[in-house]
């Protein structure tokens, strides 16, 4: 009785997160950033991201990114960006590349990057969302930055806020 019982569970749960990631879904993200171990930690970081995304295939994410990082000695730099996220696995695993140009002062790069991450539902829509990610410099190989993000995310249902 205890397999069948854990049985029906499991096939309940596997029907709940494959809904999450179908095709049509908006998305909402903020994430914080700081945890770098790359050759920059010597001094003190923080980065504040928001992302907007939409499901364009079922587990396919487009992506646009918006963030601001902090360093203490060189100042702040301003980042924009495209990407894509693949959900490799209906409980919220998955795979992220990017394109990233950050801007300062006397300073500008493209990063491409990658980014593995796990989207953790804390309900029906808002997730918490931690996320390895590495973003590698064309200019020179010590901006090259790798670290912890953790984010913030809603997942917008198809047709969950209609206009009338």
């Amino acid at each position: 009785m205890k397999k069948i019982a854990l049985f029906v569970v499991a096939l309940v749960m596997s029907v709940a997160a494959n809904a999450q990631f179908e095709q049509g879904k908006g998305y909402i993200g903020a994430s914080l950033s700081g945890i770098d171990v790359s050759n920059q930690t010597k001094e003190f970081h923080l980065g504040l991201n928001a992302q907007l995304g939409y499901m364009f295939q079922d587990n396919l994410m487009a992506l646009g990114m918006l963030g601001w990082d902090h360093w203490d000695k060189s100042g702040d730099k301003f980042v924009l960006g495209a990407g894509a996220r693949y959900y490799m696995v209906q409980n919220g695993l998955y795979l992220g590349g990017s394109l990233k140009y950050k801007h300062a002062e006397g300073y500008d790069d493209l990063l491409p990057g990658l980014q593995l991450g796990y989207a953790f539902f804390l309900g029906r829509t808002v997730t918490i969302e931690p996320e390895f990610y590495f973003d590698m410099s064309t200019k020179k190989f010590d901006y090259t930055c790798y670290g912890l993000r953790v984010g913030l995310g809603i997942y917008l249902f198809k047709n969950q806020y209609k206009i009338k």
